[in-house]
């Protein structure tokens, strides 16, 4: 499972800067103006082999009582809460200063490994680190973000500071339920469990957090999390609490092992309904798309069908999309469910042999031939799948620049049909079979 590595620390101390050059890209707003970055904002990031997200934060001060620092403050605290390891940044060119020490007397209160950064040490003179020793956290690392200095020796000690992976001792498959609010999402749960153990109500908002319940099916474990409903922005009025809704419900989709979106079977797909979605395919999580209220629709011998292909536009891009059609309210066809979710987790983790594969593409070839660039038409040598979760396939080819975007779904498209992989993402990666070098896609 990813960590989270949150940044802190008081305004104008390079935080962003720090987090752009980890992100590998211009994400976070960088400026000499205390209080820029308002929000956490996270990035996906690999250091050795560990995946981890990154998130950065407002500038913290916890004198100050105006309403905006107030919301940062607060928005602090939920990355603080959330965090595995978490980075203390303090400005080198001012040195120690007093708000220094409220910062690290609350880090220390929270419990989590806490690392002291040092940052603004472009000439790196070490000497100026010594009185920061003074904040109790533990050995200062020493660094420039501006410069990429001592950035490979501070990401060193993150990794190492990361909890070892638990393994879940239920063997629980974790199903996260996400969505707009008033979709249904915990009417669902309710119905799966036979008994009310989550709120629900037509008051927008009612869940705020992600509630995790042990549920029991088909003699199999399954940990069900009712995630808030993700609303438009301009949607929010207590801005604070929604981004705090939200980035559990984010959390709860890295975390699930199946993730199934739902959406208001009576009303037309909106914008949030596929930007949720979206999230979940970015996140390369096996999903199933959960239309309730299917009871509310009139319907005819192909109203199902109808909808699908609606589906299929809107969702072009997770094309794989296992739909489920059901109402919570009666509980028509929520057998269905779980069945689906059992599906498409299989699929995530379905392994196909390396001869098979090789057939497939080789009959994939034979039916549309490779595209060519300067008179070099493209080779694929051979392929072998890497790993599940999702199912990962690499081509060793000739020329991987003369490979399209086109042709590389093609391929994928290819191997969907022959193979069983509805409800999951794949990932297809290109090599030069002389370098082995791995080329974008």
């Amino acid at each position: 499972m990813e960590k989270l590595v949150a940044i802190v620390g008081r305004p104008n101390t390079g935080k962003s800067t720090f987090f752009n050059r980890v992100a590998g890209k211009r994400i976070s707003i960088v400026d000499d103006m205390p209080g820029v970055t308002r929000d956490r904002i996270y990035a996906e990031c690999e250091w050795c082999g560990n995946n981890f997200t990154l998130i950065d934060t407002g500038g913290i001060d916890l004198k100050s009582d105006d309403e905006f620092s107030k919301h940062i403050n607060k928005q602090v605290e939920v990355a603080i809460s959330l965090a595995d390891v978490i980075l203390f940044f303090v400005d080198g060119k001012d040195g120690l200063v007093s708000s220094d020490f409220a910062v690290a007397d609350k880090l220390r209160k929270s419990k989590k490994k806490v690392i002291l950064v040092v940052n603004k040490l472009d000439n790196f003179n070490t000497e100026n680190i010594y009185e920061f020793y003074n904040l109790g956290l533990g050995e200062p690392v020493p660094i420039s973000a501006e410069q990429a200095k001592g950035i490979g020796d501070l990401l060193d000690r993150v990794v190492k500071n990361f909890p070892k992976s638990e393994k879940n001792s239920t063997n629980s498959l974790k199903i996260a339920i996400v969505g707009k609010p008033n979709t249904g999402k915990s009417s669902i749960i309710n119905r799966l469990l036979g008994e009310d153990r989550v709120i629900v109500s037509d008051i927008s908002g009612t869940t705020r957090d992600a509630v995790e319940i042990p549920f029991n099916a088909n003699k199999k474990k399954y940990l069900l999390i009712d995630t808030a409903g993700m609303r438009r922005k301009r949607s929010v009025e207590d801005e604070t609490v929604e981004r705090y809704s939200i980035f559990r419900t984010l959390d709860s989709i890295k975390k699930a092992d199946v993730v199934c979106v739902v959406i208001d079977g009576s009303l037309k797909i909106s914008e949030q309904d596929i930007k949720i979605a979206g999230l979940v395919h970015e996140m390369d999580k096996p999903s199933v798309i959960v239309v309730n209220k299917w009871d509310l629709i009139e319907k005819d011998t192909n109203t199902m069908i109808r909808h699908t292909e609606k589906l299929k536009s809107e969702l072009a891009f997770m094309s794989y999309f296992k739909p489920v059609y059901l109402s919570a309210l009666t509980g028509k066809r929520m057998e269905k469910l779980m069945k689906a979710v059992d599906e498409v987790y299989e699929n995530n983790s379905r392994r196909l042999k390396t001869g098979d594969l090789n057939n497939l593409i080789q009959d994939a070839v034979f039916t549309t031939e490779p595209p060519a660039k300067n008179g070099k038409r493209l080779r694929i040598y051979y392929a072998t799948q890497t790993s599940v979760n999702p199912p990962t396939f690499v081509l060793f080819v000739n020329d991987g620049n003369i490979m399209t975007d086109s042709y590389l779904k093609f391929l994928e498209n290819y191997i969907r049909k022959s193979a069983s992989f509805e409800g999951t993402p794949i990932k297809m990666v290109v090599k030069n079979k002389m370098d082995n070098a791995d080329l974008p896609r």
